[in-house]
């Protein structure tokens, strides 16, 4: 059993991958939510469709969760995964993977409006500090709700220190 955790070891520094724990508690794993009425609509229609980007989200060197059924009015799920739902506003998540689906020509900050949950510089969710914002492994300056998603990128979003970020994301079929 040794050999097997120091092969894991060596293939996570040869990677550059460093694993990292979840947060615990609510701050960590923040509910989803659905479409807020006053500013997106809610639609019935295809949730398996639209482009998809992969958002990690770190706070003080913890994983907080991108919860399945944001976007999405009465999800229904099936083992953690939602296969149906009532409705869907323009950027909905269906399992909590961290994969994004979402209508062209969405932001960051869409995301986070429909999800209900802050972002700024200086603001992720519930954690107050600079953000640092990364796609595909480059550090991108600015405001990270300006941030135009595009199909198959991944970003990742840290406040509170430093977790070397993915360069990509292997999307399921």
């Amino acid at each position: 059993m040794r050999a097997g955790v120091l092969c894991a070891a060596a293939v996570a520094g040869v990677s550059g991958l460093v694993p990292t724990p979840i947060g615990t508690g609510p701050r960590y794993q923040p509910p989803p939510r659905g479409p807020l009425k006053t500013h997106y609509a809610c639609r019935p229609l295809p949730l398996a469709q639209g482009p998809r980007v992969h958002l990690e989200l770190f706070a003080n060197r913890r994983v907080v969760i991108v919860p399945a059924g944001i976007g999405l009015e009465r999800p229904r799920p099936r083992l953690g995964r939602v296969v149906a739902a009532s409705c869907r506003g323009p950027l909905w998540s269906l399992d909590p993977s961290g994969v994004v689906r979402y209508e062209p020509g969405a932001r960051l900050g869409d995301f986070f409006a429909v999800w209900g949950e802050p972002l700024g510089p200086e603001r992720l969710a519930s954690f107050r500090g600079r953000v640092a914002v990364y796609v595909d492994g480059a550090r991108r300056f600015g405001d990270p709700r300006r941030l135009r998603l595009r199909n198959r990128d991944e970003i990742v979003l840290e406040v509170g220190g430093y977790v070397p970020p993915h360069p990509s994301f292997r999307f399921p079929p």
